[in-house]
């Protein structure tokens, strides 16, 4: 009867483990929506081969490269890590004019890698219609992007990764402000809507490279610094026209696009249904004299609040069903690139791996050891979903499960600690399970203990009776990040987020 008792209970609070679970927000969910590019316009970058351990250690698990580079592309194999790959604007022609030269392509830069490299996207070209070249480019775009797409659909592979293309701003009639007075620039409609109907037909999402910094550095005094750098308590704009409140000026240039979108639709149509993603957006951390508000300080402001709205799991004002997903620019400062200081400093790293300045909103390892979140204005961090595991060193004392990796990382002299908000549902469904029938296999004296005192709802804290536990677990507020840890002197303690 004792031990049916003590059964009944841990099978109990087990089932309550497993249903709040399922119900906390997952961080790795909310980070997952947050990328990194990979760019290397530099001659000073470590070899491809440490970058994924580095993108763990900042628990970052999407990345965006500018090519597909078979080096790059093998340094990824089997880390879980999502690529988002660029066919180069040099190759458009081609693929735009040969569909073997389509097939070539995606045979030599995507089927040779996948499934070990996870490959997620191709972006054909980067700001073609913008760039150097754009009228002879902006006849290309359509057709390599039908072309390739039809490659990776004879390969199977179209339901894997999809194509689409990544745009400036600029794409956009000035002024665009506010966001429902955007329309796309005349001279590229003709580009632009046979590109909107692909996008639409295939459900591949728009690409937009789009940074507060360049409307802040136009304009310094008629754009508010908080506003740009994205700071919950700026100043808010409401849209006269649509009565929608835009806290931050990010979001004003997504729904903008949106905006730009819809008036770009035939007249006839019932508007083009095509998701808006950020591909670039970032905040330089040095520049040149004339460069105003380019400094260590606003980039880890700008950056943590990215990671913030990102973390929120919400949209734009406009379309707050679609999730806001975005790309940092960018992993390194590159030294190679042309243009004002700025241009060159950019990264979340320096070319040595140490950190360009605080890394706010980040789950940051420091040389292997426990995880350690930081944070400003709200900032959360957490891991990418498909986070490569097996890249950080474990520490002997820290006690805690590694945040971008889910690495049980135990201490001698503590009981795990249960993070439940940075678990996807397997990997919480394994360590609760597993912590909880270890825990009654190796302690059946808890049965007769519970019978003796007639009552037990729970499993125990060592010599501990665990309604304490189960109190902790049901008073704690729904954004509680870690729920019960049992310590060495085994009484149970409420962690805060």
């Amino acid at each position: 009867m004792a031990l049916h008792s003590s059964t009944m209970s841990l099978l109990l609070a087990l089932l309550l483990l497993l249903l709040i679970a399922l119900s906390v927000p997952s961080a790795a969910t909310s980070a997952s929506l947050a990328g990194v590019n990979y760019g290397r316009v530099a001659n000073n970058l470590p070899q491809p081969e440490s970058v994924p351990r580095l993108l763990a250690s900042i628990g970052v698990g999407r990345v965006r490269l500018y090519d597909a580079d078979p080096a790059v592309l093998r340094a990824f194999a089997n880390t879980g890590i999502e690529l988002v790959v660029g066919l180069p604007d040099r190759c458009l022609p081609s693929v735009a004019a040969d569909p073997s030269e389509a097939r070539a392509w995606a045979r030599t830069h995507i089927q040779a890698f996948v499934p070990a490299t996870k490959i997620a996207a191709v972006t054909v070209g980067n700001e073609v219609l913008t760039g150097t070249n754009a009228s002879d480019l902006a006849r290309c775009l359509v057709p390599a992007m039908e072309n390739l797409h039809d490659a990776l659909a004879a390969l199977s592979l179209d339901r894997d990764v999809i194509v689409t293309s990544a745009h400036s701003l600029a794409v956009l009639a000035t002024p665009s402000y506010p966001p429902s007075a955007a329309v796309f620039r005349p001279d590229l409609l003709p580009s632009v809507r046979p590109l909107l109907a692909f996008h639409a037909r295939i459900g591949s999402p728009l690409f937009v490279n789009a940074y507060p910094y360049f409307a802040y550095a136009e304009d310094p005094s008629g754009v508010g610094l908080e506003y740009a750098l994205l700071d919950p308590g700026a100043a808010a704009f409401t849209d006269a026209a649509t009565g929608l409140r835009y806290a931050n000026l990010l979001h004003a240039q997504v729904d903008a696009v949106y905006h730009a979108i819809s008036a770009a639709a035939a007249p006839s149509s019932k508007g083009c249904r095509v998701e808006v993603r950020i591909s670039e957006t970032g905040w330089p951390s040095a520049g040149d004299a004339n460069e105003t508000g380019a400094t260590p300080e606003n980039a880890a402001r700008f950056n943590g609040n990215l990671m913030r709205l990102v973390a929120g799991q919400k949209g734009t004002p406009l379309v707050p069903g679609t999730l806001l997903r975005a790309y940092v620019f960018a992993l390194f400062n590159e030294n190679q690139k042309a243009g004002p200081s700025s241009e060159r400093n950019y990264g979340l790293f320096k070319p040595d791996g140490t950190p360009a300045y605080q890394l706010v909103g980040f789950a940051v390892h420091q040389d292997g050891n426990s995880t350690s979140t930081v944070g400003m204005g709200g900032g959360r961090s957490g891991s990418g979903e498909g986070s490569p595991g097996g890249l950080v060193g474990e520490s002997g004392e820290s006690g805690y499960f590694s945040i971008s990796t889910a690495l049980p990382v135990r201490s001698s002299r503590t009981a795990p600690l249960f993070f439940l908000s940075n678990r996807t549902f397997l990997t919480r469904l394994y360590y609760i399970s597993h912590y909880i029938f270890n825990l009654f296999l190796s302690k059946r004296k808890l049965a007769t203990e519970l019978s003796a005192e007639g009552s037990g709802s729970g499993f125990s804290c060592g010599d501990r009776r665990s309604e304490c536990v189960l109190e902790i677990i049901l008073t704690a507020h729904p954004s509680t990040t870690l729920l019960a840890c049992c310590s060495e002197n085994n009484n149970p303690k409420k962690m805060l987020h």
